[in-house]
């Protein structure tokens, strides 16, 4: 059988994968999308979207068991974790389903199979049917990332868990050990607290969330010991010793080894990047620590190829991913394509409190030179945040002290992942305090707060 040609072929489903090939498709190119799992891929079906759905579970059982703050009765308050993982699933399901309608409408071709390049503009893909050979001119590869699994703390399953286990766990955890307190780990951490688990958080790092801003993570570390979270900064799990039932941590500490029993363990330790299988090295492909070497257009140095997403490297986004896909689908087509900023995309971690940010943190700013101007806000100070009973949080925002640049904007506490989009579009524009402090943001709304914080770095603050 001849191959089949195509203008593009996307290699991966997922959030950067399947953005490329509809934007490509709307662009009058012919495309194909490789797929060896679900459309989707991790971010729809094991990733982003579940895990949002189970802690939105998490986050209406707290709010049940305060019902009393509210003057409310609500008695005999309990849970059903099948139920709150099918719910979850069904999610995952649904909007996997609506991603495939998406590539019939933009009449996108899908072949489900393992893909190699065994030649410039030449795609293998191993399908149930046998090998299908596919050619395009260009090819872009959006093979995403698995979790990184380390000697001695490997996933088993039972004992010892990765986020797909977590997400469909075959128990709900008495006593759970969480390796790592990156958004992963710490979104894990949360759900399984809030549900009743007694739960230990381990960061090698000095401090939990540690690419946030430090005085952020500080007061989201207050926030979770509150909440009867353990939490070990500083720490290292040695190994794991797998008993009936049980696991024994051995945690290496301020130079001394702990031992400490778990009935589970979730490891939440990175990344890395799906690079095998394809057949990279034989292309000429630099691959660094598992991902793809590219430059700020995500072109590979190989005539015709791109890598786009948790492949080609930080920040390991989903939305990072998808707008990486639209510039090199309008790249190909000959439009002018705007190259991502890392600086300024917002990271969002869905725990309890919320966490977000942008930019740049003061140590950053500091350290890359800036003469900065800080503004706080808290959440005690806002009449909406008081009314909602989320008076815990704050805003944080870094400005140029010499031009009013909007250097950063760090965010904890209730609904600040939906706050962060504001800041993010003023970093876009290149916005200035002046721009924000002439805006006028509606009343009683969280989002006060954000003018706040920058009145604040300005000593104009109204409300403190």
């Amino acid at each position: 059988m001849a191959a089949q040609s195509y203008d593009v072929i996307v290699i991966g489903a997922g959030p950067g994968g399947y953005v490329a090939a509809i934007r490509a498709a709307q662009l009058g190119l012919k495309t194909c999308v490789v797929e060896r799992e679900h459309l989707g891929g991790i971010c729809l079906n094991w990733g982003c979207i579940p895990t949002k759905a189970l802690l939105r579970s998490s986050e209406v059982f707290h709010l049940m068991e305060r019902a009393k703050d509210f003057g409310l009765k609500a008695e005999n308050i309990g849970y059903d974790l099948d139920a709150v993982v099918k719910r979850s699933r069904g999610v995952a399901k649904q909007l996997s389903s609506g991603i495939g309608h998406l590539m019939k409408k933009n009449k996108i071709g899908v072949v489900m199979g393992e893909a190699s390049i065994p030649a410039k503009g030449k795609v293998s893909v191993n399908t149930e049917k046998g090998t299908q050979d596919l050619t395009a001119k260009h090819i872009v590869l959006a093979t995403g990332a698995r979790a990184r699994e380390l000697p001695g703390l490997e996933a088993d399953g039972d004992l010892v868990w990765t986020y797909k286990h977590a997400l469909d766990p075959v128990r709900m955890p008495k006593k759970l050990l969480v390796i790592g307190s990156g958004a992963i780990g710490i979104e894990f951490a949360s759900f399984y607290n809030t549900l009743g688990a007694e739960t230990t958080v381990v960061e090698v790092m000095d401090r939990v969330l540690p690419v946030e801003d430090a005085e952020i993570s500080a007061f989201a570390k207050k926030s979770f010991v509150k909440q009867g979270m353990k939490i070990m900064e500083k720490a290292m799990v040695k190994k794991l010793d797998k008993g009936k039932g049980k696991v024994t941590a051995h945690i290496e500490v301020g130079g001394k080894v702990e031992k400490h029993d778990f009935d589970t363990v979730i490891s939440a330790v990175g990344i890395v990047g799906n690079v095998e299988g394809l057949g990279l090295e034989e292309l000429g492909v630099k691959v660094d620590r598992t991902h793809v070497v590219t430059d700020e257009y995500c072109r590979t140095g190989v005539d015709g190829l791109y890598a786009i997403g948790d492949i080609a490297g930080a920040p390991w986004l989903a939305h990072k991913a998808s707008h990486e896909g639209v510039m090199v689908a309008e790249l190909i087509a000959g439009k002018h394509a705007h190259p991502v900023k890392p600086e300024s995309i917002a990271g969002c971690t869905y725990c309890q409190p919320q966490v977000a940010s942008v930019g740049y943190t003061e140590a950053k700013a500091k350290e890359l030179g800036y003469d900065i101007k800080v503004g706080r806000f808290p959440f005690i100070g806002n009449g909406k945040a008081i009314a909602l009973g989320e008076a815990e949080g704050m805003v944080k925002t870094i400005f140029d002290a010499k031009t009013g640049e909007l250097l950063g904007a760090h965010m904890v506490g209730a609904e600040v992942t939906e706050l962060i989009q504001g800041y993010v579009v003023g970093r876009q524009l290149e916005t200035t305090e002046e721009d924000l402090m002439n805006t006028v943001f509606p009343h009683p709304t969280l989002s006060e707060m954000m003018h706040e914080s920058v009145l604040d770095a300005f000593d104009r603050v109204i409300h403190i």
